[in-house]
């Protein structure tokens, strides 16, 4: 398995080529909007990276200030945003457990496919790394705001079957109250080779038999979505 860390510090640009493949169905916004009506809300974007979450909301929500640990994924998502004819959106590298907002601020605090790591990187207390971060995400919101956590249940499958490493995490979201549902957001790649490379460069060569036949393939995979009314 690749290096994340590494790919999140240094290689912004082909991450993006790769996530902007993913949900070519495009059965997130919908399900989102499902949860939680759009309109007029303060967004609270937490480790947004390349902004795939970012630009999904920004036509449709007031404001939208995301974060990231890393200043690198940052540079690349303000590029990709300042392209688009939405200027309601700010961008700064903070840690999810210490943000640099006032308390109330916000309506929804979403975290897609991120907040994961305060569990896989921290190993032995992952429970209190993660609390914190709840925790600060309570903090921000306004009586009566959501949180919105989204992660991976399965890269190349049709049918949800968490990482291993998640399941405890998962189990603790679900035990904290969280509700949650599942949806498909695969990947359709332009060619072949395209699908054969950015697959190997972040789910690494044992994935690549999961991509599917044709001259425009597809990798499956299934998205779980938790939220939480605070």
């Amino acid at each position: 398995m690749p290096d994340h860390r590494q790919v999140y510090q240094y290689d912004a640009d082909r991450y993006q080529q790769l996530i902007a493949r993913e949900d070519f169905q495009a059965n997130l916004l919908p399900a989102l909007k499902s949860i939680h009506p759009l309109s007029g809300l303060d967004v609270i974007d937490l480790g947004a990276g390349t902004g795939r979450l970012t630009q999904l909301l920004a036509p449709y929500v007031n404001t939208l200030r995301a974060f990231d640990l890393s200043p690198h994924m940052l540079q690349a998502a303000c590029r990709l945003l300042s392209s688009r004819a939405t200027r309601n959106w700010s961008m700064a590298a903070a840690d999810h457990r210490n943000l640099p907002l006032v308390s109330g601020s916000a309506d929804l605090v979403i975290s897609g496919w991120s907040f994961c790591y305060l569990v896989v990187w921290a190993e032995h207390d992952w429970r209190d790394n993660l609390n914190l971060g709840l925790k600060e995400m309570t903090r921000l919101l306004r009586d009566g705001g959501q949180i919105i956590i989204i992660e991976s249940l399965g890269t190349g499958l049709e049918y949800p079957d968490p990482p291993q490493k998640l399941v405890d995490y998962f189990q603790y979201l679900d035990q904290g109250g969280f509700e949650h549902s599942w949806i498909r957001t695969d990947y359709q790649f332009n060619n072949r080779e395209e699908a054969f490379s950015l697959t190997e460069f972040f789910f690494g060569p044992d994935m690549l038999p999961n991509i599917g036949p044709g001259d425009k393939p597809v990798l499956p995979e299934c998205t779980g979505i938790w939220w939480k009314t605070v």
